[in-house]
């Protein structure tokens, strides 16, 4: 069918494409290619189309139903556009990614760069993870769980916070909201919202993101800015308006030709743009600069400490894990968190400046003097999964188990139990002898008919 793209953003587009315009329209006429990004944490290979600037990424032949797919919901990948997974490259060229490093993905939901970011960083590395939007920071809360990593914490605050925190972060990810030009093929509604004044507003607000959080990356730190727009307001110019406030240094990437990725420069500054008819993939501008200018770096002051677990509580706990002497135990109310020991200052000091979702690895609640093993507990990749009883389930039984509902036909003899899929924890059970409670969280449950 033929695309009607906005009169304004058609004329800007004819001006930057020049003689690629037709084959820019013809592009959006089909579908976007479908790609997942693996969990290198729980699976290793996919048999699939490798995307040539990711280890982790894949095209797929044809868009299968993610919902009724258990290994979706284990955590085992993550479906994710394929342009942005060029973050990848940016990072290894801009950092050593060998040793432990403190790094906030600002704008994290629903998770893309945060769960790629975890696949990249040593496990004894920092991710912050932030979302705005509060119910957003749920979304990016529960695929951060599933992606089964402990050194992370899902915070909901506005950029500005991040100004208690000077010089803290190695590297900061901003993928800026904007107005999601480079999305039209994907989601042509987004067509029906632009207007010239929503990129204006764009801007602006991207402009003030960049100021707010500029503080809180330490001298000699990477920041790392990408759109999914093509709107030089947008992307190049806010590199250049950046430059007139701050010291940075322009730092180049090195891509293949052959990735057909558009060089952008603006005066010094160098960012890249993905364009759908030259890269499979979709719109997505991304550029790196370092911070050349001095920057007082924070000490961390860890005030009111975290309430260990005790003595009895750990012993117990520790079984649950894979090298438990590497993590330690707090106590919040009835909840029981699995923390990185040697990031446990940081946890703490973290979890009096920011507004915190969730922290580390939920292992247990306390009830009535047991411990109830925690669904997050089932997808960590830290898991003792030879410590508890476990079934394997079949496609059907794991899609009964997804839409928490009752399973039959399991061993019914008491205590808890982990149900897997094609060996890829699923979540826990409860065997009371007569019956078995399904323990998969509710609000996660699949509500569609397969």
């Amino acid at each position: 069918m033929p695309v009607s793209f906005p009169p304004e953003f058609e004329k800007r587009m004819q001006v930057i494409l020049k003689d690629e315009w037709e084959s820019f329209v013809k592009t959006h006429q089909s579908a976007s290619p479908t790609s997942i990004r693996i969990n290198p944490h729980k699976t290793k290979s996919w048999n699939e189309n490798k995307i040539p600037w990711t280890d982790f990424g894949y095209y797929l032949k044809e868009r299968p139903a993610f919902t009724f797919d258990p290994l979706f919901h284990a955590g085992t990948y993550y479906v994710q556009e394929p342009s942005s997974m060029l973050l990848e490259q940016v990072i290894k060229q801009t950092l050593d990614v060998s040793i432990p490093l403190r790094v906030l993905d600002l704008c994290g939901a629903p998770g893309g760069k945060s769960t790629h970011l975890l696949s990249l960083l040593t496990k004894d590395s920092l991710l912050v993870s932030n979302e705005v939007i509060r119910s957003r920071a749920q979304v990016l809360a529960e695929n951060v769980v599933k992606w089964g990593c402990s050194n992370v914490v899902v915070s909901n605050n506005d950029p500005e916070v991040f100004q208690r925190l000077p010089g803290f972060f190695d590297l900061i990810v901003v993928d800026a909201p904007c107005s999601g030009e480079g999305l039209f093929r994907k989601d042509p509604g987004a067509m029906q919202e632009w207007s010239t004044d929503h990129t204006t507003l764009c801007s602006h607000r991207q402009r003030r993101i960049l100021k707010d959080v500029w503080p809180a990356l330490k001298e000699n730190g990477i920041l790392i800015y990408s759109t999914c727009t093509y709107n030089p307001d947008e992307n190049e110019n806010n590199l250049t308006w950046l430059a007139q406030q701050e010291s940075i240094q322009q730092i180049p990437i090195k891509l293949n030709p052959d990735w057909k990725v558009e060089p952008v420069v603006a005066g010094n500054l160098i960012g890249y743009q993905c364009f759908p008819h030259a890269v499979l993939g979709e719109g997505f501008f991304f550029a790196a600069v370092r911070k050349s200018s001095q920057q007082t770096e924070i000490k961390i002051r860890t005030g009111k400490s975290f309430h260990l677990a005790s003595k009895k509580i750990v012993e117990k706990l520790s079984s649950w894990v894979l090298c438990p002497e590497h993590f330690c135990i707090i106590q919040q109310q009835d909840l029981l968190l699995l923390l990185p020991a040697e990031r446990f200052d940081e946890f703490n000091f973290l979890s009096q400046q920011l507004h915190v979702v969730s922290k580390g690895t939920a292992m247990a609640e306390i009830k009535h003097e047991k411990l109830i093993p925690e669904h997050s507990l089932a997808l960590s990749i830290h898991l003792n999964k030879l410590k508890f009883i476990s079934f394997e389930l079949s496609l059907e039984q794991a899609l009964t188990y997804l839409r928490k509902e009752t399973l039959n036909q399991l061993d019914t003899e008491k205590g808890f139990a982990l149900v897997t899929y094609q060996n890829h924890p699923l979540g826990w059970i409860n065997r009371l002898g007569n019956r078995i409670n399904n323990l998969y969280p509710a609000a996660w449950r699949i509500r569609q008919a397969g």
